[in-house]
């Protein structure tokens, strides 16, 4: 390959998030961020009613209600982020669009859109607007954990050899799991979409006019490990129906990271005001992406891609069996290399459900008072505090467990309360809950194997400075954060530039236009041995509660799906839901935290 680096070319990369889609503009020979745009999701994220602006209404003449654990999203708002972050980005970088070479995007996973066979979206075709079904999935859609957990049974019961590549377990958020739900919940839905497609592949679809299936969430989410899927005898014992889902509904073109898809469509341009033609890249995931944007693509760099929820990403030499990994694929990350990957549900969006519904007023009247977000101030008031002082430990299952458990109807629990306890001392308990999880999967690499060197911090708590010496001394690394705010849309933009051909390989890309490091954060040894000691406690909670000793937190929650079907429950239930306006929390979070 002829490789240039033009000083005067230029790349976008897009991130897709939760709530809203960044773009940033990037110079391809240094990887300077010279502009960026943010379009907010008009629906966020869809759990109690169907939009009626979109959906209309039901049969009945009432909005379309969900049942618990669902997460839905409209796909045209991922549209509009084309429309109007990317021009919004370019207007501030003030750039000639004639010097852009290239777009790559990056997304949630596992997010899934029920398409048509052009592409069109099963909620946009007539008839199908006001069926659940027909919308995005989106990556903390857990309403398909019945599914998961016969997937997990019968791989189990036949020995399947892929089964170990994802710690033993698939989860309810992934490709099979919601596949399976559509089908049995609604055959219609499912026989009327000709392809059940990753948000992130389905964006670049929309962008180059070519369907490509990434390899990262193909492996990572979709059970595709050496060179195949599940096989029909596996999935008809599932469910007849369900025989030819990876022929029929799933199976496409798997593209490598960092390679073209395609190029930009004339209508695409007219979104974007980009240059019709120029290389759009395979789609990627927003975790796996930052690696490089962090220059972590060698072997031991943990990252963590902290926000409502964390991923974790790290490469390493050889293939080991990880217990409860979210998985492990050859070039997931970068090519020659086994990709690895784990994750914690919740993070970001335990504080920020905390802060709205733990935190009284007269807390929020004083951080008002102060100049500071409520998340400022109670981090103000427990960093004060002493290692333990609070007496508290919590479990940071408010999202169930992703890693190393795997268990989405697991739940949240804080021991030590009494009537003295304060909002700070709950907050920063649930601050080092979600450490102490993150140190249980940094054990389980270590332990199977897998060796863990650097940790680096990227997304948006890591401007909590407390949260991030928590971390590294319950941790007992070295923890680093990514010198840049976008750090999936750099990594992105890494893509774009080496599908445009301005670099040999994304290693290469990524010594070019990473990000120098933020800030540094060294164990404190005393500490550490301070919060060993608690840790062993979080442990002995972990074990307890999420590995079969007590499985009060199954019971509960059947207990509440039983209370919300009976007369007046689902009401109830789905006004509760509403009521805590997780689009709300989010966006506290994502801005304060």
């Amino acid at each position: 390959m002829d490789v240039r680096v033009d000083t005067d070319s230029y790349v976008i990369g897009v991130d897709y998030g939760t709530l809203s889609g960044r773009a940033v503009v990037v110079r391809v020979r240094d990887g300077k961020e010279l502009g960026s745009g943010v379009y907010e999701y008009p629906h966020a994220v869809v759990t109690d009613v169907l939009p009626e602006d979109v959906a209309g209404l039901g049969a009945d003449g009432r909005s379309v209600r969900l049942p618990g654990e669902w997460a839905l999203q409209v796909p045209n708002d991922y549209r509009d982020v084309l429309r109007f972050a990317v021009p919004a980005a370019m207007a501030e970088a003030g750039i000639d669009p004639a010097a852009v070479v290239g777009i790559a995007t990056d997304f949630t996973a596992c997010t899934m859109v029920p398409v048509k066979a052009d592409g069109t979206p099963l909620n946009e075709v007539p008839g199908f607007e006001n069926r659940p079904h027909a919308y995005v999935k989106l990556w903390r859609h857990h309403a398909a954990q019945g599914q998961a957990d016969r997937i997990n049974r019968l791989a189990a019961e036949r020995g399947e050899e892929w089964l170990p590549r994802y710690g033993g377990l698939i989860s309810s958020e992934w490709e099979f799991a919601k596949g399976l739900q559509l089908l049995e919940e609604d055959p219609e839905a499912y026989a009327g979409m000709d392809h059940w497609v990753e948000a992130a592949d389905w964006i670049v679809w929309q962008l180059c006019g070519q369907y490509v299936r990434n390899a990262c969430t193909a492996g990572y989410k979709g059970i595709y490990q050496d060179g195949r899927y599940p096989s029909e005898d596996f999935l008809a014992a599932l469910n007849p129906g369900f025989k030819d889902f990876v022929s029929t509904k799933l199976e496409h073109t798997i593209g490598r990271l960092g390679d073209a898809a395609g190029y930009l469509t004339a209508e695409a341009s007219g979104w974007t005001g980009l240059p019709e033609g120029i290389a759009v890249a395979v789609g990627n995931v927003d975790a796996h992406v930052t690696a490089p944007a962090a220059r972590a693509v060698d072997p031991g760099q943990l990252v963590a891609i902290m926000g409502t929820s964390t991923c974790h990403v790290m490469n390493g030499n050889e293939l080991h069996e990880v217990p409860g990994m979210c998985g492990v694929v050859d070039g997931g990350i970068v090519d020659g290399l086994w990709g690895y990957e784990a994750g914690q549900s919740g993070v970001g969006d335990i504080f920020g459900w905390f802060t709205k519904n733990g935190v009284p007023p007269e807390y929020h009247a004083a951080a008002q008072a102060a100049g500071v977000g409520i998340h400022e101030y109670l981090t103000e008031l427990a960093s004060r505090q002493s290692i333990g002082e609070h007496g508290l430990i919590a479990l940071d299952w408010h999202s169930g467990n992703r890693s190393v458990l795997v268990d989405h109807e697991l739940s949240g629990i804080v021991v030590g309360q009494t009537l003295a306890s304060r909002p700070e001392d709950t907050y920063r308990a649930l601050l080092e809950a979600t450490a102490f999880g993150t140190r249980t999967i940094v054990d389980a690499f270590r332990n199977s194997g897998v060796p863990v060197k650097e940790f680096i911090v990227a997304g948006g708590l890591l401007k909590n400075r407390l949260l991030m010496q928590i971390y590294a001394d319950v941790t007992g690394l070295q923890l680093s954060t990514i010198g840049s705010e976008q750090g999936p849309a750099l990594g992105s933009a890494i893509h774009a530039a080496v599908a445009a051909g301005k670099y040999a390989d994304i290693r290469e890309a990524a010594a070019a236009m990473g990000a120098e490091p933020g800030e540094v954060y060294a164990p404190i040894p005393e500490n550490a041995a301070a919060y060993e000691e608690l840790f062993q406690e979080y442990r002995t909670l972990h074990d307890y509660f999420g590995r079969g000793s007590n499985d009060v937190m199954h019971r509960l929650k059947a207990i509440q799906r039983k209370a919300a079907g009976s007369p007046g429950g689902a009401a109830a239930s789905l006004v509760g839901t509403a009521g805590q306006d997780t689009a709300a929390v989010e966006a506290a979070v994502e801005v304060s935290a």
